[in-house]
């Protein structure tokens, strides 16, 4: 099985998630460090969707502006183009298998995918 994690080596439940992927037997594991190399919008509105949730469920509030500007409650257009342009915006860490996507908080929610 193939997994691709959107990771952030500095936050502890992407480490978490990165090492629950690759203790899994058959598991072939990309490592997209999204800080590095954000999504597209295409992307994002991509995985969301097959999260089954709303962009702005997605949202990284701590540490972020992402309140004050009004990101909580917008659109998922708004939402998305706000994370393109600051990938710190994005939640971590999202995994997605050929079974779905999960926001890997908590860090079990990834095991329904794998």
């Amino acid at each position: 099985m193939k997994a691709t994690i959107w990771h952030n080596p500095n936050c502890s439940k992407s480490r978490q998630a990165l090492a629950l992927l690759e203790e899994q037997p058959g598991v072939d594991v990309t490592v997209v460090q999204y800080l590095k190399n954000p999504p597209t919008a295409e992307k994002l509105a991509q995985l969301y969707r097959d999260a089954g949730m709303a962009a702005r469920d997605g949202l990284r509030l701590s540490g972020t502006d992402a309140k004050e500007r009004g990101l909580t409650e917008a659109d998922d257009a708004t939402v998305i183009a706000a994370m393109v342009a600051d990938p710190r915006l994005i939640e971590r860490p999202l995994v997605e298998t050929e079974k779905g996507v999960r926001l890997g908080r908590p860090t079990d929610k990834v095991q329904e995918i794998l």
